[in-house]
């Protein structure tokens, strides 16, 4: 039996002074620290399957495009510096992962991806935290109604749901949210930010079925730009053997490209930025992280 919950907006930690002063001290060294348990992150999921035999079809696929190590650190899907710069940080398409290579198996886009049935109303989130820490903001997030999940997930695919600052969380800590009318699949998105000690942020994407079927439509605001440079904090886990001889040509996913590679896609000649491993929602044309039309 897991440990018990606690409600977010009531939570409390209380510790003797000394144990405080235990806390403050290594907070900020502690290392791999979270994800949402329920719904079940993707991360999370391929987890509890477990990554050298993973049971559904897309953990299957991510596993393949990313290997098992991803995995078994299900609850470091973060970005070390992050500080609320999120959207600067990760590009449109690698929501998932953190925009970290190490954890792309996660932004594959696919329709098949296991979903907890859910339906528009009240509904609890629930946090499983390893490594609790004091000092948190948490926002929560849904996928616009027309989202198609065959598509890169956006930041303008995103509706807010509800935002928890100044929270103390526990091992396991339950988030009370309104999910609203939606039909077919969705993905429940959640920020984790410290704001004490730490720029830490982390990052999940749970999977979620309203029931019915996805009817797709465009989003009413076009894509937020991601920057148009590199990230100021690159990817943490970089591939880090690039091919030897840097790959020409048109741009295929699964390649390996290195910085200075270029490219043809759709007629068009691209510079690589950042190395990387080509994912299908990557595409030169949409992830200007990674490609420069030149």
């Amino acid at each position: 039996m897991r440990s018990p919950r606690t409600k977010a907006a009531l939570a409390a930690l209380t510790v003797p002074a000394a144990s405080a002063a235990v806390l403050v001290a290594s907070a900020g060294s502690a290392a791999a620290h979270g994800s949402i348990s329920d719904p079940p992150s993707r991360v999370y999921t391929c987890w509890q399957e477990g990554p050298e035999t993973p049971d559904s079809e897309a953990c299957k696929a991510a596993v393949a495009a990313a290997g098992t190590q991803a995995f078994y650190d299900w609850n470091g899907v973060s970005l070390i510096n992050a500080g609320g710069r999120h959207r600067a940080l990760i590009p449109d398409g690698q929501l998932c992962g953190a925009g970290r290579a190490k954890f792309r198996g996660l932004d594959l886009r696919r329709a098949d991806w296991p979903a907890r049935s859910v339906s528009p109303g009240p509904f609890t989130v629930t946090l499983h935290a390893t490594a609790p820490h004091r000092g948190s903001r948490f926002e929560f997030y849904v996928t616009r109604a027309g989202w198609d999940p065959t598509q890169p997930l956006r930041w303008s695919d995103l509706e807010h749901l509800r935002t928890y600052d100044d929270v103390d969380p526990t091992t396991y800590t339950d988030f009370d949210v309104t999910l609203p009318q939606r039909t077919g699949k969705h993905v429940l998105y959640t920020i984790w930010q410290r704001t004490e000690y730490s720029e830490e942020a982390f990052y999940s994407c749970s999977d979620v079925d309203f029931g019915g079927s996805n009817t797709p439509t465009p989003p009413t605001d076009p894509p937020t730009d991601p920057p148009t440079d590199p990230p100021t904090d690159p990817p943490t886990d970089p591939p880090t053997d690039p091919p030897t001889d840097p790959p020409t040509g048109t741009w295929t996913t699964g390649a390996s490209y290195a910085t200075g590679d270029t490219v043809t896609y759709n007629g068009v000649t691209y510079e690589c930025l950042q190395p990387h491993t080509a994912l299908a929602g990557w595409e030169p044309a949409t992830t200007p992280a990674l490609w420069r039309a030149v």
